[in-house]
């Protein structure tokens, strides 16, 4: 393509390229952010060009959306196709991580960047697989945001978009029109997002939202929540919410230090079955706290009060499918896609049970039998083993789910429910025959149970880390550095869902005890 020769004397305008790098997750809307930019930009009289750089997937690389643009003159500007490092006016960043990703990228720069961002998360993979608490530490985001930035804007913009009913790239295009980077009234901005025709009414009102949320200072930080002084409270028939009162007041009996994480637990307990199932939780507790003393701030009993509760409210078919079929995950997930009741939505739920989880559902003695029987096991493998796709918008998928969730009662009878409770027996026994002769090994033996999680091949992983982290606390027994040990084996576990660092750990140990 040919382009007109420029002229001898250069046009001033044309060096004044204003430069913008949207970062945006797969369904926030950063393709609508980036034509409304271009919009105003373009009804303001500026020449605009806007590119896009799409990641391998939504979350292992975000897309990147750049705009260039500058008041229209004589002379063609030429625009490039990809920002660079040091080189951007604005970055716009939607979830809080990629406001990390910007700064690593040298997008952001003290000197001329303005950077606005979401203080929200939006969990990347990596972060949901790692077997322990895998998620990227939002606060050190923030303070190196701060040092990186010319201007630093951060709200929860997620949030400010989903309380008007719409989606963050309104709140962010708002949150941009008050950033006053752009020479553009807000008149103009309000205008780009009417003209576009895309539920006007609702982004006009996060847009509102994200405007004032800048224009009035009110930064939040990363790290921020809501806190709380009291717990969700229980809904129920008359009669159960008066034998749940009784054994919430029964919490009030235990030392003080206790009580908040023994009623936190004897909820989840409760909501996993039933009041008699959380009377059993409280009569493990109170068998622990006789052990224990305020001589060590009732570490061991706290302890207790929240594993034992994990341990009991162990994740199987029935607990699954009560929570897919419940009316709040759907509501979520509507909220989460940015439908309403005038669209229809259509939920594929994966299930893939392994042999064990069939056999786990039938009564203990039966289940007992075929998990003792090789060829049984492997036949139900060939029956069931396929990956199995179900349409829970339908009715026949949701109302199977609804009766599966709805087999509370017929839990306690099923082989797994046996296999948890001889499990939890067995581990309570092992954690406290440390206790008279080291406090602290008992203490950490304890916390070892949160190595177990999920259910299907990852609750299968995750029991052979623990067997091998409460193995070596038998053979540290003795040792002045057994606590810190097993502390440690525990962390190492949590690493990587494949156990190398744990394994390496477990050669360490083993060099010195030999």
């Amino acid at each position: 393509m040919n382009l007109p020769l420029a002229s001898k004397t250069p046009d001033a305008a044309v060096g004044n390229i204003l430069k913008i790098a949207v970062m945006a997750v797969g369904g926030q809307g950063g393709g609508v952010l980036t034509s409304w930019i271009e919009a105003v930009a373009r009804a303001e009289g500026y020449d605009c060009q806007a590119t896009s750089v799409a990641g391998v997937s939504q979350r292992t690389g975000a897309t990147i959306y750049y705009i260039e643009m500058t008041p229209s003159s004589k002379q063609r500007p030429v625009f490039a196709l990809a920002p660079s490092g040091g080189d951007v006016d604005v970055v716009i960043a939607s979830e809080m991580m990629e406001v990390g990703r910007a700064v690593l990228r040298g997008f952001v720069t003290p000197d001329r960047t303005t950077l606005i961002g979401s203080t929200h998360r939006a969990l990347a993979v990596s972060e949901k697989s790692a077997p322990g608490d895998g998620i990227a530490n939002s606060a050190e985001v923030r303070a190196a945001a701060e040092i990186a930035a010319q201007k630093l804007i951060l709200a929860n913009m997620e949030k400010l978009a989903v309380d008007q009913g719409s989606v963050i790239s309104a709140s962010l295009f708002g949150a941009l029109a008050a950033s006053d980077t752009l020479p553009f009234p807000r008149g103009s901005f309000e205008n780009a997002v009417r003209d576009s025709g895309r539920s006007v009414e609702a982004s006009l009102r996060a847009f509102n939202a994200g405007f004032d949320a800048v224009a009035m200072g009110e930064e939040q930080s990363a790290e921020q929540v809501t806190s709380s002084t009291g717990m969700p409270g229980m809904t129920g028939p008359v009669k159960l919410l008066a034998d749940w009162q009784v054994l919430e007041q029964s919490c009030d009996h235990l030392p003080e230090p206790v009580q908040v994480m023994a009623k936190i637990g004897l909820q989840k307990v409760v909501n996993f079955q039933d009041n008699a199932y959380g009377s059993d939780y409280l009569n493990r507790l109170v068998e622990i706290t006789a052990l224990d003393s305020a001589d060590h701030d009732w570490e061991l009993s706290v302890t207790a009060a929240k594993y034992i509760a994990n341990a009991m409210a162990y994740d199987d078919i029935i607990r699954v499918a009560d929570i897919k079929s419940r009316a709040p995950r759907m509501s979520h997930i509507k909220r989460e896609m940015g439908t309403d009741d005038t669209q229809l939505m259509h939920l594929t739920e994966f299930f893939h049970p392994r042999a064990e989880e069939i056999a786990g559902m039938l009564p203990a003695r039966l289940g007992k039998r075929i998990e003792d029987s090789p060829n049984m096991m492997a036949r139900i493998d060939r029956w069931f083993g396929k990956g199995r796709r179900l349409r829970t918008d339908g009715l026949p998928a949701f109302l199977l789910l609804h009766f599966m969730g709805g087999l509370k009662s017929y839990r306690l009878r099923t082989r797994r429910h046996a296999v948890e409770m001889l499990h939890i027996e067995k581990w309570l026994e092992r954690s406290l025959s440390f206790l008279h002769h080291d406090y602290h090994l008992s203490v950490e033996a304890l916390r070892c149970h949160r190595l177990i999680k999920g259910y299907s091949d990852t609750h299968a992983r995750s029991h052979s880390k623990f067997a091998k982290v409460l193995d070596a606390a038998d053979m540290l027994r003795g040792r002045k550095d057994a606590a810190q040990w097993v502390g440690r084996l525990r962390e190492a576990a949590l690493k990587d869902p494949d156990g190398k660092a744990l394994d390496a750990s477990l050669k360490t140990v083993n060099s010195f005890l030999d």
